[in-house]
């Protein structure tokens, strides 16, 4: 049994604006989650972020130059944010 991967409304449409190779790649690694969200591996960079808000885990997807931070609650992994790795953290 997997997890869920769910993404925010804000991280639909801007993975919408992507040209379709990109969005290809980074939905590719979104997938990827729902095996495990905690272990990095192959086509899965994933590292936990440090300092997340009110005591919320944070993890953060690399794939290529773009970061999804996601949130795992139970089964369910929830994408809130998708941005070029140049924004950086806010």
């Amino acid at each position: 049994m997997g997890y869920m991967v769910k993404l925010h409304r804000e991280v639909f449409k801007a993975l919408a604006r992507r040209e379709l190779e990109l969005r290809k790649l980074i939905v590719r690694g979104l997938r990827r989650l729902r095996i495990d969200p905690y272990v990095a591996r192959s086509g899965a960079d994933i590292v936990r972020l440090k300092g997340s808000k009110d005591g919320e885990d944070l993890l953060c997807l690399r794939v290529g130059d773009f970061r999804a931070v996601c949130a795992v609650e139970g089964r369910t992994v929830y994408v809130t944010d998708l941005f070029h790795r140049g924004r950086g953290y806010d």
